[in-house]
């Protein structure tokens, strides 16, 4: 299948974030392929989003190189063409461990998915994007720049993935831009698998303790990452853009 539209691959796109973005990349027109670890939620996703556009699924794991290898293959020999990255995937940090008991398997595995992942991904879309002159967009977190105790792997893995953008900013440009979201607190509890899928119960409390007066949602980052992908953001590379309804800029103090 060949396509004239413009193809975005997602990972991480079967739930969360990752499935708010798929689903607003389509209804911009684009085509998509979910690339996801988990099959019940990657099927779901893309049965529920056929009708909306051109949407494909491939069971990914990002931390392997050949299982990336074959969905960016496959992308690309369905659509015919490759013009965005969105590096969304990643998984929490384990137990919260004290530093002290983090295992090296545990910490490995983090570094492996939400970080080594993002490399692996860019490293064989690449060649892809270049040739249409694309754009990248990584999710990160807003832990890479503040934090919870005991969240040193997941923290590091976000931190290195702001580190990421920036470098392949400069190695990549000016024919892809690279670009970052962090995060904050957005509620995914509608956007998981049907077996997952329970609407959070959210608090006054927690919606009025962000400046901007509620929680997060995913098209709060959706909606970014279709702009950052736009000719619109031609002159946008290299930056992380913190959607977190203002909580990193509030000062809070222990009455």
């Amino acid at each position: 299948m060949s396509t004239h539209r413009k193809v975005a691959l997602v990972t991480g796109g079967g739930q969360g974030i990752g499935k708010g973005i798929v689903r607003h990349l389509l209804k911009q027109g684009m085509a998509v392929t979910i690339a996801e670890i988990d099959g019940e939620a990657g099927r779901e996703a893309e049965e529920s989003f056929k009708n909306f556009g051109p949407v494909q699924f491939h069971e990914t794991n990002v931390g392997d190189e050949d299982s990336v290898q074959r969905a960016v293959r496959l992308t690309v020999e369905h659509f015919g063409r490759l013009d965005t990255l969105v590096n969304n995937a990643g998984i929490a940090h384990p137990r919260n461990a004290p530093v002290h008991e983090l295992s090296l398997e545990e910490w490995n595995r983090v570094i492996g998915i939400n970080l080594t992942g993002m490399f692996l991904c860019v490293k064989h879309c690449v060649m892809h994007l270049r040739r249409t002159k694309g754009a990248i967009v990584n999710i990160a977190s807003t832990r890479a720049i503040q934090s919870e105790p005991n969240t040193e792997a997941y923290s590091a893995s976000k931190g290195g993935v702001l580190a990421l953008t920036h470098s392949l900013a400069m190695s990549l440009g000016p024919d892809i831009r690279v670009n970052c979201i962090s995060p904050g607190w957005i509620d995914v509890s509608e956007w998981k698998k049907a077996k997952q899928s329970k609407k959070l119960h959210l608090t006054e409390k927690d919606h009025t303790q962000h400046p901007a007066g509620r929680v997060g949602k995913p098209e709060d980052i959706a909606s970014l990452v279709a702009f950052l992908i736009s000719g619109e953001a031609g002159f946008i590379t290299g930056q992380n853009f913190v959607v977190d309804g203002g909580m990193t800029k509030k000062m809070i103090y222990e009455e």
